[in-house]
């Protein structure tokens, strides 16, 4: 029962608060020669979401195709980042390769309705757990906590935090949790599909700051040396989640399982250390919350 899905297969990146030093490329999973491990002939209990998975050999997954360290297309035509890897763990959990995983784009605002519609099996794609989310879709995790930042100009002293934008025309993703955090600090806010798209607004003056999670804006800042910089202390709190069709509590629980194992077993901090553990430093992730 396979859907019709835009294919790619991927690699992936890391993700932290704080920059590690000198920012340079992320590196490439497998640059270290670590894969994750792809289980041999798992069972599960017949009529889940992961017997079906497991039976059918391939697994689509919704992430984002324009965030570095997260989820960004590279030249190749290859997607590489953080979520990315965290989804080849779970499929690997499910006796799925990498190789035949099916990568969907899935940008701020499409992903409660590729999920809702079956147009992809889940989501991970620095995506906020949050109440009015959790109405149509369900979030195994949080895997990672980030925070809402500001970046903005290299040579721009004018603004050091949140306070500073208040009536300022500032850019951010259309169906994201820091748009709306934007709006009722009181920003006019610029949106866009993605946060690539907003750089040269504000490169161009059209806009004063570019406005999302902290550790999106490191990867920004690190994609485009010397043009940017990310200012002032988070001022929101961003757990991320892996969202799943609403009621599917047996994947959902399952999905918690295999991150706490990833958790224990290395596999999460080897997925870190060879990609954006280039340039952002390591943090212990979150307990999950298995509401």
């Amino acid at each position: 029962m396979r859907r019709s899905r835009i294919a790619l297969v991927a690699a992936a990146a890391a993700t932290a608060l704080l920059f590690a030093g000198c920012a340079g490329d992320a590196g490439t999973p497998g640059d270290d020669g670590a894969e994750p491990s792809v289980e041999e002939a798992p069972e599960f209990e017949e009529g889940t979401t992961m017997a079906a998975l497991a039976e059918a050999g391939t697994v689509t997954v919704g992430t984002k195709f324009d965030q570095p360290l997260f989820g960004l297309v590279g030249p190749d035509g290859v997607p590489v980042g953080f979520d990315v890897e965290i989804a080849k763990i779970i499929a690997g959990e499910l006796g799925i390769a990498p190789e035949d995983i099916e990568w969907v784009e899935t940008v701020s605002a499409n992903r409660e309705p590729f999920i809702e519609n079956g147009q992809v099996d889940f989501v991970v794609a620095t995506y906020t757990i949050n109440d009015e989310r959790k109405e149509v879709v369900d979030f195994a995790g949080p895997y990672f906590e980030a925070g809402q930042s500001i970046l903005v100009l290299a040579d721009n002293e004018d603004i050091t935090s949140e306070d500073d934008l208040v009536g300022q025309p500032v850019c951010s993703v259309t169906g994201s949790t820091p748009a709306q955090n934007l709006r009722d600090l009181g920003a006019n806010v610029i949106e866009t599909d993605t946060y690539s798209n907003c750089l040269q607004p504000l490169r161009e003056g059209e806009a004063v700051a570019v406005s999302t999670d902290n550790v999106i804006l490191a990867g920004l800042v690190d994609q485009n040396p010397g043009e940017f910089k990310v200012v002032g202390e988070p001022f929101t709190e961003e757990p991320y989640g892996i969202g799943v069709m609403l009621g599917d509590d047996d994947f959902r629980s399952w999905i918690n399982d295999v991150l706490e194992q990833s958790y224990e077993d290395g596999s999460y901090e080897a997925a870190w250390d060879a990609t954006a553990g280039t340039v952002l430093e390591f943090r212990e992730p979150p307990a999950v919350d298995r509401y």
